[in-house]
């Protein structure tokens, strides 16, 4: 790699075209574009689904309002074409940017790709090296292979769900953590393709599944209803492998307290400034702890309702009891640590009456860090550009614009 394109990130030279929708592919190219390489989000001339989810732009007129929350997350560092890969100029168009591109992203099922022309054998015949990223619901293979899927519906499928709220309301996780896993392993699942095709000059197919990621996350709770048959029931936020480890109410709030490990348990029994917790065999070690973790709760929850949040973080602190509060989104914006750490990149875009908060690549490297550089693209707003950049003349562009191709 050149000096100068060290500079730019560690994948500067690689051109990936986002076909992604959501999160899952779309996060995955994001990825790829903080580490430098250039993305190229393709989309629906009149918008594609996801732009327009949690708007929080106001609506100027198409391709120029009514974006949501995240889609600027999601697409940062990328320029916009819009194209109809459905009709067959479409389909030329999109063989010839693929014989420029190094990586296709697509969260799309196998029929849509194939009809695209973006199923693996077409892709090779345009770029024989071609790396073909793809996500999935269930992956390919069962009999769910062609069903549709969210990231709510991987996490009710793998237990998730079940054992999250109470024996009376299931309660998937507010933050879709399936579909941001599955694009940070799609994207090193990338890296490790791009890492081999420098090595033979072979691509490869990179296949990611929302399934799949919940139950590598959820595994080890699956590993133990498998060989010990614990067959275990929600219980709120208190865990049923430690304790005390639950949320309780402070006088002006809530904190989280997790006390995992007997070294951490006998410093609550101090903070507490009773030793009997330790001689009890009700709490010998986390299990039985986890198992009698209602009575270790309610001692928590009287000491921390004579606190404010502020006075008990500060007391846990000082005992090294991992401890946290329970933030509203503001108080999460307004957290001293979280400016102080500066994860959240103020990004303009058009209508908006401030900055957006992007959260910067949340892995750092100290020599090639991902850096936040353009913000999300306007509906189409590099068709041209892109276009022109392939070969395709003015009138050429005009003509597909007219014949509603791009």
């Amino acid at each position: 790699m050149k000096a100068e394109d060290a500079k730019k990130g560690i994948l500067a030279g690689v051109r990936v075209l986002d076909f992604g929708r959501y999160i899952a592919g779309p996060y995955c190219a994001a990825l790829l574009g903080d580490l430098g390489a250039e993305v190229i989000r393709i989309e629906k001339r009149d918008g594609s689904e996801d732009r327009f989810v949690q708007p929080i732009v106001p609506e100027a007129g198409a391709g120029e309002g009514g974006e949501g929350a995240m889609f600027l997350q999601m697409n940062r560092n990328k320029r916009g074409l819009t194209l109809d890969p459905m009709t067959e100029t479409g389909r030329a168009i999109v063989k010839r940017l693929v014989a420029t591109a190094d990586v296709v992203v697509a969260n799309l099922p196998p029929s849509t790709l194939t009809a695209m022309g973006l199923d693996y054998e077409s892709l090779v015949a345009a770029k024989p090296d071609i790396i073909l990223t793809t996500v999935s619901a269930f992956g390919h293979g069962g009999p769910y292979s062609e069903r549709t899927g969210f990231d709510g519906v991987a996490q009710s499928m793998v237990g998730a769900a079940y054992l999250t709220g109470t024996p009376d309301e299931p309660v998937k996780s507010y933050a879709p953590w399936v579909d941001f896993g599955t694009a940070s392993l799609t994207a090193f699942g990338t890296m490790a393709a791009l890492m081999e095709r420098a090595k033979t000059g072979r691509g490869q197919i990179v296949e990611g599944g929302l399934l799949s990621t919940a139950l590598a996350y959820f595994n080890f709770h699956l590993i133990e209803q498998e060989l010990r048959q614990t067959n275990r029931i929600a219980i709120g936020n208190r865990s049923p492998y430690a304790g005390p480890a639950d949320i309780v109410r402070t006088k002006d709030g809530w904190i989280l307290v997790q006390a995992i490990g007997a070294p951490l348990f006998k410093r609550w029994a101090r903070l507490m400034g009773e030793d009997h917790w330790l001689t009890d065999p009700r709490f010998k070690d986390d299990l039985a702890r986890g198992d009698n973790g209602a009575l270790l709760s309610e001692r928590t929850s009287q000491w921390a309702a004579t606190r404010t949040t502020a006075e008990a973080l500060a007391e846990l602190e000082k005992a090294r009891i991992p401890a946290g509060a329970v933030n509203t989104p503001q108080e999460a914006l307004d957290d001293p640590h979280i400016k102080a750490m500066g994860y959240l990149q103020p990004m303009p875009f058009p209508g908006l009456p401030g900055a957006a908060p992007i959260m910067e690549t949340p892995v750092r490297l100290s020599e090639n860090p991902g850096t936040l550089r353009t913000r999300a693209p306007l509906l189409g707003e590099h068709t041209d550009e892109i276009l022109t950049s392939l070969g395709y003349s003015p009138a050429e562009i005009e003509g597909f614009r007219a014949e509603g191709v791009v």
